[in-house]
């Protein structure tokens, strides 16, 4: 499983080190892509596989799910972790990020979130203090 919250620098290269405890749940190679709320999503290759399948089952006649799919797919990119433990952010995916020097990458379960920092600083402090009406909002779901 996938959590934590580390702060991280991109060097000049467009890499960024995955912390340790990360790079012990996760082969040698990840998928990045496009993510929600403007951070990029990374997931281990076996991850995405399952991902990708249930993507594949979304009906291609309806206009929102070709829209995600080609959001999320068209983004896609594999990437190998090299020898340092550092991934690439390719270059689209920074600029959609808007990511500059500082990072956050945030487990969430599954996946790696990356976030420019102070993108996250604010959209961390938002949800902090929504925190109580998400858990009444989950509790009514059960989930609480």
């Amino acid at each position: 499983m996938l959590i934590g919250e580390y702060r991280h620098t991109v060097d000049d290269k467009r890499r960024v080190s995955l912390p340790a405890k990360f790079r012990e749940e996760i082969s040698d190679d990840v998928v990045i892509t496009r993510g929600l709320d403007s951070c990029l999503f990374v997931y281990p290759h076996e991850e995405w596989e399952e991902i990708s399948k249930q993507l594949s089952q979304m009906s291609i006649g309806q206009s929102d799910s070709r829209g995600f799919n080609r959001f999320i797919l068209s983004g896609a990119q594999e990437i190998s972790i090299d020898s340092a433990g550092r991934i690439l952010i390719p270059e689209y995916l920074q600029d959609f990020a808007e990511i500059k020097e500082q990072v956050v990458l945030a487990g969430v379960n599954n996946r790696i979130e990356i976030w420019d920092e102070s993108q996250w600083d604010t959209y961390r402090d938002r949800i902090e203090e929504d925190a109580d009406d998400l858990a009444e909002k989950l509790g009514e779901f059960g989930m609480l």
